[in-house]
């Protein structure tokens, strides 16, 4: 039986091109003030819509493509960290790293890429590369933070490793590894997060013992407008608090699950189904 906002569910058209699956989806008309069972069965139809590995291909790129071609959870923290500014930008970054060594690493010494990164110059690519392809466990090291704490204390726990790591903080390494304390959304850090702990036909799901409620939304600017257009986000201000505000709210459609919507409300944004 059709959903009573089936109406309001966006078709998808094929596009000429040589992927025939690749498809761009109709815009949705939502209502003024749209009610919780219409935002209920909306969010839930654009999750089953976007939740497939089409989703993600050569005309709609995203770093997690490049992060899910190596099972690693290293390899899904640089890709995550580096997923800033233009998304082709962004892949193309990544497809000329060594990403594979981060999975097999050979030796202790080994190049990342002589490319550098918008921020970051080739010095400090080498050496959050060189870092992270020498620590032990990225979820012991999370989970250190997350145990006695919250999912903020186990992204500070990882931040820190890599701080008490420095000699001396530069720009470039500060913007990729985000602050201590400040009040940023932590996009980059939660789209890790939800790439290895949750599992479905998008995300990884490398780790156990992380709860999916626990999870924050990766808020970008994409989904905070497309959140605020909605009325799930009240909160006029792109921070910390905008991201456990919406967090919070999305678990009124989905408690054990709320960030399930993300890719969903990001691709609406990006494509720009809503005005």
């Amino acid at each position: 039986m059709e959903s009573k906002c089936a109406q309001f569910a966006p078709k998808m058209l094929e596009t000429p091109t040589s992927n025939p699956q690749v498809a761009i989806a109709q815009k949705l008309r939502i209502p003024k003030n749209p009610s919780k069972k219409f935002l209920y069965h909306l969010l839930e139809e654009q999750y089953y819509l976007f939740n497939t590995k089409d989703s993600i291909n050569e005309n709609l790129p995203d770093p997690l493509g490049v992060a899910r071609e190596f099972p690693s959870d290293k390899v899904a923290l640089f890709c995550a960290l580096f997923a800033y500014g233009n998304v082709h930008s962004i892949v193309k970054f990544l497809q000329s790293c060594n990403l594979n060594a981060l999975v097999n690493p050979k030796d202790c010494a080994i190049s990342c890429t002589s490319k550098v990164y918008r921020f970051q110059n080739n010095a400090e690519i080498q050496w959050f590369f060189q870092t992270l392809l020498n620590l032990e466990s990225l979820q012991e090291i999370f989970y250190q933070g997350y145990r006695c704490d919250s999912i903020l204390g186990g992204i500070r726990s990882l931040q820190s490793t890599f701080y008490r790591k420095l000699d001396k903080p530069t720009q470039g390494l500060q913007f990729l590894l985000g602050l201590l304390d400040s009040t940023s959304p932590l996009k980059r850090w939660n789209l890790f997060l939800r790439w290895v702990v949750r599992k479905d036909s998008l995300d990884l799901g490398y780790w156990e013992g992380v709860k999916r409620s626990d999870l924050l939304l990766p808020l970008d600017t994409h989904t905070f407008r497309i959140a605020r257009r909605l009325g799930l986000l009240k909160r006029k201000t792109y921070d910390f608090k905008a991201v456990l505000e919406l967090s919070e709210n999305l678990k009124r459609f989905d408690a054990n699950d709320p960030i399930k919507y993300d890719f969903a409300l990001y691709r609406i944004g990006q494509l720009g189904l809503i005005e």
